[in-house]
């Protein structure tokens, strides 16, 4: 029998409630026995460079900031601490949780990235909210970066609260579908969460004006055939994928739906009626660019989350 293969999850981790809500995402998905590691990282924060050069020349100054560096410190094993004990709570074992606190270098979001690839991580996780104002700009920011500066690690974003444990995995014929299904089936191998593999048949009025349409309503029916025909192929090797890497037959299941002009408003329509807190897409489509990243579908799931999780792979 083969050993199981631990998965390495890294969240970073700011202090608030949502942030600290959000851990129980991963006792919802895996549970505490499941074969996981997770890293709880803190980047702490970094006095401006203005100062760090004045402090060079004043002796008294230097003390004062080295303090306030001392405190920095103080505060980030304060939350990791906090974050731990979360964990712990929901039942992980200790030796599965890591935490690391690291100084600002490059900046919060690139500073993760380059942890994370060192580290070679299965998954970043972080909440898009924080507990304030101020730290929903924060995480905002710091997730909008991520999706920019990680180009090897799969991103999950979230909303503090997921309660649903189903899986919509988003097909397209496009290899990057295929290594978003590839990246949920690892994942999700020895759990008992149900995965829907979904394709929505792009409604041909997103590409041509309705008028046109009108005059010729038999290419709306011939384009909804062809764009079947090319995806069942993909959906028949995701389903392959996930039966590989684990997944029992009876949690996959296979749907195809005629589509709105908005991929987004399909993805998030089939997400509520199947029941699925979590929704996997590839952060390029057919086209290559980055239509399932920021400048299209995804950054519209991502607008309003409505207590589901983002899996994005690269």
């Amino acid at each position: 029998m083969a050993a199981k293969v631990t998965k390495k999850i890294v969240v970073p981790v700011d202090g608030s409630d949502r942030s600290l809500r959000s851990l129980d995402y991963l006792k919802l998905m895996f549970g505490p026995d499941h074969a996981l590691e997770v890293t709880l990282l803190y980047i702490l924060p970094t006095l401006p460079p203005l100062l760090v050069e004045e402090k060079k020349k004043d002796k008294g100054l230097a003390q004062k900031l080295k303090a306030v560096e001392e405190k920095n410190i103080a505060l980030g094993e304060r939350i990791l601490s906090g974050a731990k004990k979360v964990m712990l709570q929901n039942g992980f074992r200790e030796n599965r949780i890591k935490t690391v606190y690291r100084k600002k270098e490059m900046g919060v979001a690139k500073d993760i990235c380059n942890w994370s690839e060192s580290k070679r991580v299965d998954a970043i996780m972080v909440s898009t909210r924080g507990r304030t104002r101020m730290q929903d700009f924060f995480m905002g920011e710091v997730s909008r970066r991520l999706m920019e500066f990680c180009p090897a690690n799969p991103t999950w974003m979230l909303e503090p609260v997921v309660r649903k444990k189903g899986v919509l995995v988003c097909v397209d014929n496009s290899e990057n579908a295929l290594r978003a299904a590839d990246h949920a089936g690892f994942m999700l191998s020895g759990t008992d969460c149900p995965v829907i593999l979904f394709h929505s048949k792009r409604k041909l009025g997103r590409f041509v004006p309705d008028e046109i349409i009108k005059e010729m309503p038999e290419l709306e029916k011939l384009w909804k055939d062809v764009d079947q025909e090319q995806v069942a192929p993909f959906m028949d090797k995701a389903k392959e994928i996930l039966l590989k890497a684990g997944l029992d037959g009876a949690q996959i299941s296979l749907k195809i739906v005629d589509g709105s002009r908005s991929a987004a408003n399909d993805i998030k329509k089939a997400a509520d009626r199947y029941g699925c807190g979590t929704i996997v897409v590839g952060r390029r489509g057919l086209t290559g660019i980055k239509e399932l990243m920021m400048g299209s579908v995804c950054r519209k799931i991502l607008e309003d989350l409505s207590g589901k999780a983002v899996w994005i792979v690269r």
